[in-house]
């Protein structure tokens, strides 16, 4: 255990502001997170001591045990709680932090002159901000910030261990700027631009519920393809002054609605005066001018709102890009932005879709530079969300069961430690396991997986209950020994469920293009789910809210098992699409009208 001694003066200063009862071992400084930089980061020098820098302070919840547990109560089919949602103030009170934790960490603050009205404190006070000089932060923290430059270019700045008082680790949970190394880009790596497919096809096919599929829908992916593949056709929204859908839009993508009108004037023309809400984040933007349309946004609007039309829509823009010198006010998350905009509003849409990692899971979709204090706090809101009736679909990754890098010599299949071990890359957020992870698939008649499909077992996160059935029969099935040390046999596995996830037509810039990725796949799986809160508020029903419990129980007759292909990385063939739940596909592909009979 590494102790430092606080500076006599501070110590003078605390007597007025923490309890007397404290020790000089209570006062002194315990390393509280500390690690290693991720290899594609070089230190440069330190920063600078003046310039500002934004904190956010997460204090420990009072009972989120509690809210778990309630929340797989509510989102069990068989419990009698089922459907009984929380209010955001009643959601609060099980996060807030235990009172002792805001006295004492107020006068810590205060000691080293940061006071109440310095402060932003979420509603449930969980969480606090305040904007200081790197060198009060190094005080605060006993930490060094310097400024670290990936093989990108891309500049951050950041600690590799930051300290606390010994007393007031039981209260703080984690605070950040600090440890997390995130690569910030332009674009979601769930997003693969294609070549159309220009292969003529007159093959008439059959999707597994039984309906005709266009023959066309074999080389590329339209509306009507999705609607027909699963079992979509025909069914008509009752509910829409009750349902609504959201879409989240990150890292300065914007989603046109030039590009909308020219795709439903095309693919959906019911639509094609219809439009959705956009509301801006933090300041967040939706710059229409055209060629500034993003790819991702574009998609997810376009097929997302299509496959759910005519409920209304919301897309979000948050600001996440910063300039290549680094504001060193920039927050550490849009994500985080997103979520304490989100979790503030009284109304929120019923179903969101999210076809993005954090941003440290763009391009690496790596754990190493996610410490797991970040990533268990980020997951723990997503909680949050469920328990106020809201259905969290997120991609599960491009990368297979490595890092989407074809090339096995320059792959990064490595643990961020001493030992540089090989191991599997499972992705954050899509591992939470309070969300519906959603893999690829590819092909009709039938399906089989996409290889990029991202897939494979937490490294933080252990398997919940309600997949213990489905992934211990998989685990049993797995041939003794394969990839042993390369996965945890334990953890949470990915993806719950799959969808289409290439050659999707959509418009971009004025001009059609052909896309793929699982970023493809949610929104498309997300459209559905919304129609099916359709459903049960048409009937007076509770919305959905948290799947997973519903899916994992009584999924099985209700989506397509796919059971051939693969998703490849770290020098391997990966996991294989199987019989039941696999680490490729989840449970499977969606059959609208069954799954209807399962959810009303």
């Amino acid at each position: 255990m590494q102790l430092f001694l606080l500076p006599l003066f501070l110590l003078a200063t605390f007597s007025v502001a923490v309890p007397a009862t404290l020790t000089p071992q209570d006062l002194s400084l315990q390393v509280k997170e500390s690690v290693l930089a991720p290899r594609a980061w070089t230190r440069l020098g330190r920063a600078p001591s003046e310039h500002s820098i934004h904190l956010r302070i997460a204090l420990f919840q009072q009972d989120f045990l509690g809210l778990e547990k309630l929340l797989y109560e509510i989102s069990d089919p068989d419990h009698r709680r089922y459907g009984a949602h929380m209010s955001k103030e009643e959601v609060e009170k099980f996060v807030a932090p235990r009172p002792s934790s805001l006295t004492l960490v107020d006068g810590w603050l205060n000691s080293h002159g940061i006071h109440q009205d310095d402060l932003y404190r979420s509603p449930a006070k969980d969480w606090l901000s305040v904007t200081i000089p790197i060198r009060l932060a190094e005080d605060l923290l006993g930490a060094e910030y310097y400024l670290w430059q990936h093989t990108s270019g891309d500049i951050l700045v950041r600690a590799t261990n930051y300290s606390l008082p010994q007393y007031l680790h039981s209260h703080v949970e984690l605070i950040q700027p600090t440890t997390i190394f995130m690569r910030w880009n332009a674009m979601s790596p769930s997003l693969y631009p294609e070549d159309d497919d220009q292969t003529d096809s007159t093959k008439s096919v059959m999707a597994p519920s039984g309906s005709h599929v266009d023959p066309d829908c074999a080389t590329r992916i339209t509306l009507r393809c999705l609607m027909q593949l699963y079992n979509v056709e025909g069914y008509t929204p009752k509910a829409t002054k009750k349902n609504a859908f959201g879409i989240t839009g990150f890292l300065d993508q914007y989603a046109n609605l030039g590009d909308l009108k020219s795709y439903y004037r095309q693919q959906l023309p019911a639509a094609v005066n219809s439009s959705f809400k956009s509301i801006s984040v933090y300041g967040g933007l939706n710059t229409q001018t055209p060629s500034m349309a993003g790819e991702e946004a574009n998609l997810d609007t376009q097929f997302g709102f299509g496959m759910a039309y005519p409920t209304p829509g919301t897309f979000w823009s948050t600001p996440g890009s910063p300039p290549f010198f680094p504001d060193l006010d920039t927050p550490v998350s849009s994500f985080v932005q997103w979520l304490d905009y989100i979790l503030n509003s009284e109304h929120i849409p019923q179903t969101i879709s999210t076809s993005y990692g954090d941003e440290v899971a763009l391009v690496e979709l790596r754990y190493d530079l996610v410490p797991f204090t970040y990533a268990s706090r980020v997951c723990k809101r997503f909680a949050e969300l469920g328990c106020r009736g809201v259905s969290l679909l997120m991609a599960s990754g491009d990368g297979g069961v490595g890092d989407g890098d074809p090339i096995p010599a320059t792959q990064q299949c490595l643990t961020n430690d001493e030992k540089n071990r090989t191991r599997f890359i499972p992705a954050f957020p899509g591992s939470c396991p309070y969300i519906t992870s959603v893999g690829g698939t590819m092909n009709i008649g039938p399906e089989i997986s996409a290889n990029f499909s991202g897939g494979g077992f937490s490294d933080y996160f252990p398997r919940p209950a309600y997949q213990d059935k489905a992934v211990g029969q998989y685990l049993t099935k797995l041939r003794h020994g394969t990839y042993d040390g390369l996965y945890n046999r334990n953890g949470r596995g990915i993806p719950d469920v799959s969808a289409q996830s290439r050659r999707f037509q959509i418009y971009w810039q004025g001009a059609p293009i052909s896309i793929g990725g699982t970023s493809a796949a949610t929104p498309t799986f997300a459209g559905i789910v919304a129609l099916l809160n359709d459903a049960r508020l048409a009937k007076g029903r509770a919305p959905l809210g948290f799947l997973n419990p519903l899916l994992y129980k009584r999924g099985a007759h209700a989506l397509t098992d796919i059971v051939a292909g693969n998703n490849p990385g770290c020098g391997t063939p990966g996991f294989n699409a199987t019989e039941g739940w696999d680490p490729v596909t989840g449970l499977g592909t969606p059959d609208f009208e069954a799954l209807m009979k399962i959810c009303i």
